[in-house]
């Protein structure tokens, strides 16, 4: 346990920033789950609507410094393969 006051005050900034940083990954891990299941069905349009929802919200938490930006663009890098390799 921290012992003084500005230890005592990040603790408890990390801990909100945890929780927040938290609810962005579930959603970002929620939406590539319908995405993988778009693909399976080979459903086009409703993969599309979801890849380009899911690369607003991979760059939004880059920008918050949530994903480090390679992992952001590895994950968009494949996600675009499968939805051309489905366009063909």
């Amino acid at each position: 346990m921290p012992n003084l006051k500005a230890a005592i005050k990040d603790l408890r900034q990390s801990k909100k920033r945890a929780v927040r940083n938290k609810l962005i990954k579930d959603e970002l891990h929620s939406l590539r789950r319908y995405f993988r299941q778009a693909v399976e069905s080979k459903d086009a349009t409703k993969m599309k609507g979801l890849s380009a929802t899911l690369i607003q919200k991979f760059d939004k938490a880059v920008q918050k410094k949530i994903l480090k930006p390679n992992t952001a663009a590895r994950y968009k890098s494949r996600m675009m393969q499968k939805v051309n390799r489905l366009g063909k």
